[in-house]
């Protein structure tokens, strides 16, 4: 960069302290020097620029006018250094108009303008003097270019005003004529608006007289519609409860027949099978019975009462459970999370469920009877996704229903007759369900069965 002239800053600064703005800088001497300061910014590295302006480095003079022109005027008048510099530029740029102003003599021909800004950041002896006489001249060149737009505008209204009053003259008699025949047309207008106005008043009256009979015939459907959806309604409804009795009472007697064949065929078969197992236990002769043997009584070589009825078992005993599951078409009724909490109740309900069912699955398969276990479904957050094991049925309570209550139904399905033992701990439970016809016995029974069957 180069240096300023010797001697520059110290008259620069001398003429800070001898001279200061004593009003605000004229607008168009402030536009001059941003436009400087911009032009300037070209010469100078991004270090010679002050802290605040160094974001505007790259951009274009015009934007960056446009955008720092604040920042700009502002670091002129307060950083005497970067003054120095932009003065050195303009020295470059405009070494005539420099020249003249540090030597005391602006060009007569010069801008005031551009003569006052350079002068502002050149700071000559003076230079408050010339930037106030170029914001005089330039008020009074506005004040002039103003006056002329006036004196310009003044001559051409007064010209429109002769105009128009030519036109007034003109249209004067025409005007009057056009009054006459508006007049004329308004009276017909009348005349005919007063005849129409007598026509709208019938019109009006003979249109309420025909509304209120129209209303009156609304009415009157409006009363037999509402009537005769009532009637359909009446109707529709007592149709509905027709079907609705007819397909229930067919699908009572579909059911009905169903289920009472279906329980008289299985009592059938558990008689069937219960006198087969009766012939096989007592070991009927093919032959017909003798007279003889219709005697009461003790032969040699089998047992007597005694001994029979030595072979009563224990209520603890698991061979009970097998007596039980030979009788013929036994079912079996198992309340399941009474059996798992009894046996192993740390374990989660997934693992209880699955060891039990797999216990019933070999016991269902050593045994052949019927396997019915029961788990109450209002411990499940979620569906369980669970696959029967072979020979147990497995069913979960519907909600508001709970095991026990599902154990009885299941009881009270059963025909008269048919051997059904029930697995529960529950003494409400092996009441109720001994009231039905079934034989209750303990979870702690199956347990000890189960444990030889694993």
């Amino acid at each position: 960069m180069v240096e300023p002239a010797s001697g520059a800053e110290p008259a620069d600064a001398a003429g800070d302290a001898a001279e200061v703005l004593d009003r605000p800088l004229p607008e168009g001497v402030r536009r001059r020097v941003v436009a400087l300061v911009s032009d300037a910014f070209g010469g100078l590295t991004v270090a010679d620029l002050p802290a605040q302006l160094r974001q505007y480095a790259r951009f274009t003079p015009t934007r960056r006018a446009k955008f720092a022109g604040n920042a700009m005027a502002a670091a002129v008048e307060a950083d005497a250094v970067f003054r120095g510099r932009v003065a050195e530029k303009l020295r470059e740029a405009q070494a005539e108009l420099a020249g003249a102003l540090e030597s005391g003599a602006p060009p007569a021909a010069a801008d005031p303008l551009d003569v006052a800004a350079a002068a502002y950041v050149l700071r000559p002896v003076g230079w408050v003097k010339l930037v106030a006489a170029a914001g005089e001249e330039a008020q009074r060149a506005d004040a002039e270019r103003v006056g002329e737009e006036t004196r310009r505008e003044l001559d051409r209204l007064r010209e429109e005003l002769a105009h128009a009053r030519d036109a007034q003259r003109l249209g004067g008699e025409q005007v009057r004529a056009d009054l006459d025949a508006a007049r004329k047309e308004v009276e017909s207008l009348q005349r005919k608006l007063r005849s129409a106005q007598s026509d709208v008043k019938r019109g009006e009256a003979a249109l309420r007289k025909v509304t209120a009979e129209i209303e009156g015939i609304r009415g009157e459907a409006a009363a037999q519609v509402t009537a005769a959806e009532s009637e359909t309604r009446r109707l529709k409804s007592r149709l509905a409860e027709v079907e609705t009795a007819l397909e229930t009472s067919r699908r009572a007697t579909r059911e009905g027949r169903s289920v009472e064949d279906m329980r008289l065929r299985l009592l059938l078969d558990t008689v069937l099978d219960a006198a087969q197992g009766l012939r096989r236990e007592l070991a009927l002769p093919p032959v017909s019975t003798r007279p003889a043997d219709t005697v009461d009584a003790v032969e040699p070589g089998r047992m007597t009462p005694k001994d029979i009825a030595a072979r009563a078992l224990s209520e603890t005993d698991p061979a009970l459970l097998d007596q039980l599951l030979a009788l013929p078409q036994a079912h079996l009724v198992v309340d399941g999370y009474n059996v798992t909490k009894t046996g192993y109740p740390t374990m989660p309900l997934e693992k209880q469920r699955l060891r039990l069912l797999g216990g019933l699955s070999m016991l269902a398969a050593q045994t052949g009877a019927e396997m019915t276990c029961v788990f109450d479904g209002a411990e499940l957050a979620a569906p369980v996704l669970l696959a029967p094991p072979r020979g147990v049925r497995v069913l979960f309570s519907k909600p508001g229903v709970t095991a026990d209550e599902l154990i009885r139904q299941l009881v009270r399905a059963e025909p008269p007759g048919r051997p059904v033992v029930v697995v529960s701990t529950d003494r409400e439970v092996a009441d109720g369900v001994a009231k039905a016809g079934a034989r209750p016995v303990t979870s702690a029974l199956l347990l000890k069965r189960l444990s030889r069957v694993s």
